[in-house]
């Protein structure tokens, strides 16, 4: 669903540069998009092509198209069938359906409404062996019997590959074809599609490389060493070899080579000996609020369901103040090391020293968010939530019967004392209360019953730092090893709505292509910690002058030692830690308002130039480019804000601890967002660069009017 925002805040019109009026001559071409995620949701592929859905069937009309692997489910819940608009693309399904193989149409019921084709692979199995010789005929890769996703990737190719010819020798000369694959599961049909000299214009995707995820995974030093790994070898070792052949053949074959992000395209270019053409950054749909404060109210409200949680997870150790707390939360696979996971469990540590012997007031509470093996709910924290619902019930009763007898005396003209409202019983009552609320352990670290308790990574790592919720702890660890729900009964939030109730989130990935998680609580304008190891946190030192001053925090991973990025972990959220109620605000306020910079109406033009640069490449007589252009768009500096920024370094006192009256200084800092707004976009100086673009027309506009709004 579509993220929201308030426009108030991030109106960049003046900000962002506008794209050229003319583009593409969509109504002479066909765009098609493969991927095995297409109405099938297994990695974050899914989130990438559903979400830009809406952009591009805004641009391209009828005239797009998605192509995946066909699950009965999945069409049937996702899926409204309906007929070809197009007697080629019929006559092409025809020819595959007369020769036994099942293509399904239809609209896939997201925004934007794309039209999709789905390809039973299950139902064409039986050619595998036929289809495994004619890709060893045209390319020499040979797939191993044992690799059954290998095999399913190879019957969609040959599936995809087969339409495409039915449908270029009906098409003849016009409308041109652009197909547009990603990952290597994909790979196959672009491969054989070329081999076969299908005449289309061909983009392929990387979103991450396949052997990168395996060295990572076996937490290798990569990045120090890309030049220095035995590709092949490391290929082999991992039994990925005909794996990665075939993404290897997809990249050199494709006439447009693309990537996720700055970082991987350094990856893409050791490990698939390619360097890439265009860098395709991975954006959201950003839904626009009526009114200026209402995510900041949003906050608010998110963030008391989650100090309702955290009263009765901490219920008896509750002696801390939640008007004080901070929320810092980390979400996504659990790949432990990956994901900086490790990281960011030493930093807490420190963070926990430092809070404590600075005799700071700010508790921490930190929610990990990874999805694990358990097999129930943890007992103490649903008594935990069952003994807070009891003490809120029965402060209702005694607020009813108080409320109650404090009216009667009133209208007698009465002031009564306390014994005359409530008596011995109510007290008795507010006693046992009290007394349920004791408990002689420590609040529990962990929400479900883990399956491997003793080998798990995050509570081996929580063992050995000695984080276990003390008291005297000023940093609090909750892991919940599932995925919000709204109906849970711990936690009763959906993911979108706990991202909006917390302070900062903390995502000090090793390995990261994109990183969406970030992303979000950008448009949510939450501030996060992201690394130069991460294709968003590349993307954002790129666009943004200072990304520290709008709530994004960078961690030199790539060019530090570990022990240097976690003290430079560390010394952000302590320093966030400092930041007053006020700060705090102003900086969500500059972080919501670089919401713009990861909408696809702007990142959508991206994969315009991929489009146009594959079109000048494959029918260069239609289609001319200036080959001076630059390969990838050339982005601009979005400005360091002029007011005094939200870091304590620079606002406060060198010392942690400041005065009453510094904090009544703070409040009455003259700050005016409106104005500060004006001002970014007056001092953007560097233009937008995409280079040539051919005459056309365009169905509509992908910046959208900022005078309609």
């Amino acid at each position: 669903m579509p993220l929201a925002r308030s426009f108030s805040m991030t109106s960049l019109s003046g900000v962002l540069p506008q794209w050229d009026e003319e583009d593409l001559p969509v109504d002479d071409l066909l765009l098609f998009e493969v991927a095995w995620e297409v109405t099938n949701k297994v990695g974050g592929i899914y989130t990438v092509i559903q979400t830009k859905a809406k952009i591009t069937v805004d641009e391209w009309g009828e005239n797009y198209f998605m192509m995946g692997p066909y699950y009965e489910h999945n069409f049937q819940t996702q899926v409204e069938a309906c007929e070809a608009p197009l007697p080629a693309i019929r006559g092409a399904m025809d020819a595959l359906i007369s020769n036994g193989c099942q293509v399904f149409f239809g609209r896939w019921l997201i925004e934007g409404s794309p039209y999709v084709l789905l390809f039973d692979v299950g139902g064409a199995s039986g050619n595998l062996d036929r289809w495994k010789g004619d890709l060893w005929d045209s390319c020499n890769i040979g797939l191993p019997s044992q690799d059954h996703e290998a095999g399913d990737a190879l019957i969609l190719g040959s599936l995809v590959a087969w339409f495409f010819k039915e449908l270029t020798d009906r098409l003849g000369d016009a409308p041109n074809v652009i197909a547009h694959f990603h990952e290597w599961q994909a790979g196959a049909g672009l491969i054989l599609s070329r081999a076969r000299k299908i005449p289309m214009a061909t983009v392929f995707t990387t979103h991450a490389t396949l052997l990168g995820r395996y060295l990572c995974a076996g937490n290798v030093d990569f990045y120090n060493n890309l030049g220095k790994f035995d590709i092949d070898r490391e290929a082999g070792e991992r039994q990925i070899y005909h794996r990665y052949c075939l993404e290897r053949a997809a990249v050199h074959c494709a006439h447009v080579f693309t990537t996720v992000s700055q970082i991987t395209a350094v990856e893409a270019q050791h490990i698939l000996q390619r360097k890439p053409d265009v860098i395709t950054p991975n954006g959201l749909n950003v839904k626009k609020f009526s009114a200026m404060h209402e995510f900041q109210n949003m906050h608010c409200s998110s963030k008391a369901r989650i100090q309702e949680f955290v009263r009765g997870h901490f219920y008896g150790h509750l002696d801390f103040n939640l008007e004080k707390t901070l929320y810092f939360f980390i979400a996504g696979r659990y790949e432990f090391s990956n994901k900086g996971a490790d990281l960011f469990l030493e930093a807490l540590s420190r963070l926990n020293y430092l809070l404590r012997v600075h005799k700071e007031d700010v508790t921490v509470v930190v929610f990990f968010i990874m999805p694990a093996k358990t097999n129930n709910f943890n007992v103490e924290s649903l008594k935990g939530q069952a003994i807070r619902k009891q003490l809120w019930d029965t402060a209702q009763g005694m607020k009813e019967k108080f409320g109650k007898r404090l009216y009667e005396a009133l209208l007698k003209g009465e002031i009564p004392e306390m014994n005359n409202i409530l008596d011995r019983d109510d007290f008795s009552v507010m006693k046992r209360a009290i007394y349920a609320t004791q408990r002689h352990t420590l609040p529990p670290v962990t929400t479900h019953n883990m399956l491997d308790d003793a080998t798990d990574p995050i509570l081996a790592n929580v063992r050995r730092i000695g984080l276990f919720n003390a008291r005297s702890d000023r940093v609090k660890i909750v892991f919940h090893p599932e995925f919000l729900s709204s109906t849970s009964p711990l936690l009763p939030m959906d993911y979108e709505e706990f991202v909006r109730g917390c302070n900062l989130g903390v995502f000090p990935s090793y390995y990261e292509p994109w990183g969406y998680t970030p992303g979000e609580c950008t448009v949510m304008g939450i501030p996060s910690v992201t690394t130069n190891l991460s294709g968003f946190g590349c993307f954002m030192e790129e666009h943004v002058s200072d990304p520290a001053a709008y709530g994004i925090y960078v961690v030199d991973r790539r060019f530090r030692s570990a022990h240097e990025s976690c003290s430079q972990l560390t010394q952000f959220m302590f320093g966030f830690c400092q930041q007053s109620r006020r700060q705090r605000i102003i900086q969500r306020n500059r972080t919501e308002r670089l919401s713009d910079l990861l909408d696809w109406r702007f990142l959508g033009r991206f994969y315009v130039h991929a489009r146009l640069l594959a079109l000048s490449r494959a029918f260069p007589d239609k289609y001319e480019m200036d080959p001076m252009a630059p390969p990838k768009a050339e982005g601009f500096r979005y400005p360091r804000p002029y007011s005094v920024p939200p870091s304590p370094s620079a606002s406060l006192h060198s010392t942690p601890h400041h005065s009453d009256a510094e904090d009544d200084d703070d409040e009455d800092e003259p700050y005016d967002e409106d104005e500060e707004a004006e001002r970014d976009r007056m001092n953007i100086k560097t233009p937008f660069v995409l280079g040539g673009v051919p005459g056309g027309r365009r169905r509509s506009q992908l910046v959208e009017d900022e005078d309609e709004d």
